[in-house]
């Protein structure tokens, strides 16, 4: 056995450890790009790297062979930074976007690609459900949205931009039964523990989001609406040219279906309040947008409706059990906004429930580039394809018919990584919280793809050079394989010999993508991807 110290931990592995598998033997850890157990190991990324207390010298660990007596530090501020601009380095020659803009201009960061997808291969009901992971309204919101996500299209650099807002209300339309589906997604992911009861104050947007996913966790709701019908402004504010009424009610008639409860002609003062509601409910969801009733949550929240004292991080108030989201905030223009905002309002209910405390996920790191540019255009197009925008035969307010929506999805460019959740580039450069742009200089390289092969697509420039497909095709395995071709900064990988991508990786293209620590190689189809 070999006895060393990585961060004054000793430590015992056999002969032959490197130090990288030590450190993670013992619970330190060390990022790792290029790393793969059962391949040698060249130290292209410099991620790994330690550092040898008895000389202050950085060395990978990843090559590194334990010896006796050896003592490392992984964690002490030059190591650190060293692996921080390790990664800024490595990202100074990436290009690639890891969220799609059209995801990023959404205020719900709806899943915008994968829906595209999904409606492309004709796969309504799994569209629709990826929309109401993050959209419980998919079908009011796919008429009157304002489409942000369309004005970050990538596409109308082309010609026009997908018609986003058309295919959302198409899943909604098209996906399923929407009754039945609302019930599978309750039955599926219901939580085991006890379920509270909830009030929400207003049936707006935000309140009826907040019932549906609240339902979908497993707890009880019973809206409050002053007036006769619901969807508050919805209905009272926007003409039925715009949004038909019947609208409203089948989405409303989906989340009473899940077992939400509506008192309607119910004006909730603070006796009302203290009457009905504070002593029957385990929590309360105030979405009123009706800014006059707020005087009557004063003495309750000690401000005036425009000025709750409100966490957006997670919908909560000053006061515990009570929360608040939507326009009881302030107004909103986008009914989209209110509706993310009621998601979380709903998450933060259920972990106040469950007495734990619930924050939106912070955005993570994301690499994008600027504008496409014109040499560009037939490398995302390859991927999609090259008709202009479809004109839906019914108009705008009919939408799409199913060969309409399908021709309009497969438009999209897929501008979004496959392996944006997964990547060690991506993961590692949150992390350390690199600035991604210090060391570019330039101009940048233009994105191509490789999309010959069956299973796979390789986009290079996504590539570190890492060399572990170069490694793993080499075997016996394959005929051709991958190589390297080039020198220096020019190096880049492709299939030897002048054969075609798919020649190159033949039987090991499902390893060598497993192994890719980047989104350089990936499956070409959804569901290789395990769809997200």
């Amino acid at each position: 056995m070999i006895s060393l110290k990585i961060d004054n931990k000793e430590i015992e592995v056999p002969a032959g450890t490197t130090v990288l598998e030590a450190a993670t033997l013992s619970g330190i850890s060390i990022p790792s790009m290029c790393f793969l157990k059962g391949h040698s190991n060249h130290p292209a990324c410099m991620v790994c790297l330690v550092k040898d207390n008895r000389n202050g010298a950085l060395v990978p660990s990843c090559a590194l062979v334990a010896t006796n007596g050896m003592d490392l530090n992984a964690s002490d501020p030059d190591v650190l930074e060293a692996r921080r601009k390790s990664l800024e380095l490595l990202m100074s020659d990436h290009v690639g976007d890891c969220e799609a803009p059209c995801s990023l201009a959404c205020p719900a960061n709806m899943e915008i690609p994968l829906m595209n997808r999904l409606i492309g291969e004709g796969r309504f009901t799994d569209a629709l459900n990826v929309v109401k992971d993050d959209i419980a309204l998919p079908y009011i919101l796919g008429y009157i949205c304002p489409a942000p996500c369309e004005k970050a299209c990538r596409r109308k650099q082309i010609d026009e931009p997908v018609s986003i807002c058309v295919l959302k209300r198409f899943s909604a339309s098209a996906g399923s039964d929407n009754k039945a589906l609302a019930a599978s997604r309750k039955l599926n992911l219901i939580s085991p523990e006890p379920a509270g009861k909830i009030a929400i104050i207003g049936s707006g947007p935000a309140g009826l989001a907040a019932a549906y996913y609240l339902q979908i966790y497993g707890h009880s709701c019973t809206l409050f609406d002053k007036a006769s019908e619901p969807g508050g402004t919805l209905r009272s504010d926007i003409p039925d040219e715009e949004l038909p009424k019947n609208i409203i009610d089948l989405e409303v008639e989906i989340i009473r279906s899940m077992g939400a409860a509506f008192r309607f002609n119910t004006l909730v003062t603070e006796e009302f309040y203290n009457s009905d509601i504070k002593d029957s409910f385990d929590a309360v969801i105030i979405a009123s947008g009706d800014t006059a009733a707020g005087t009557h949550f004063a003495n309750l929240i000690a401000s005036t409706k425009t000025g709750y004292q409100t966490d957006e991080k997670n919908m909560s108030s000053s006061l515990p059990g009570i929360f608040v989201c939507g326009s009881a905030i302030r107004p909103h223009k986008m009914a989209v906004r209110s509706v993310a905002q009621g998601k979380t309002a709903a998450s933060s209910v259920h972990a106040f429930l469950h007495q734990k405390h619930f924050e939106k996920p912070a955005k993570i790191f994301n690499s994008r580039f600027d504008k496409l540019l014109p040499a560009e255009y037939s490398e995302y197009l390859k991927e999609s394809i090259p008709d202009r925008r479809v004109m839906a035969v019914s108009g705008y307010t009919g939408g799409f018919s199913e060969a309409e929506a399908i021709l309009e999805a497969q438009r999209c460019l897929h501008c979004d990584c496959r392996k944006k959740d997964d990547c060690k580039l991506r993961n590692n450069s949150d992390e350390y919280k690199i600035e991604r742009k210090r060391f570019q200089v330039g101009n940048r390289k233009a994105m191509t793809k490789k999309v010959q092969h069956d299973l796979v697509v390789f986009e290079p420039e996504k590539c570190i050079k890492c060399g572990l497909c170069v490694e793993i095709s080499s075997g016996e395995s394959e005929k051709y394989g991958l190589a390297f071709e080039g020198r220096g900064f020019d190096v880049v990988v492709n299939s030897p010999l002048g054969v075609s991508f798919s020649e190159g990786l033949n039987k090991t293209a499902i390893e060598c993508v497993t192994s890719c620590p980047t989104g350089a190689l990936s499956f070409k189809n959804s569901n290789n991807n395990n769809e997200r």
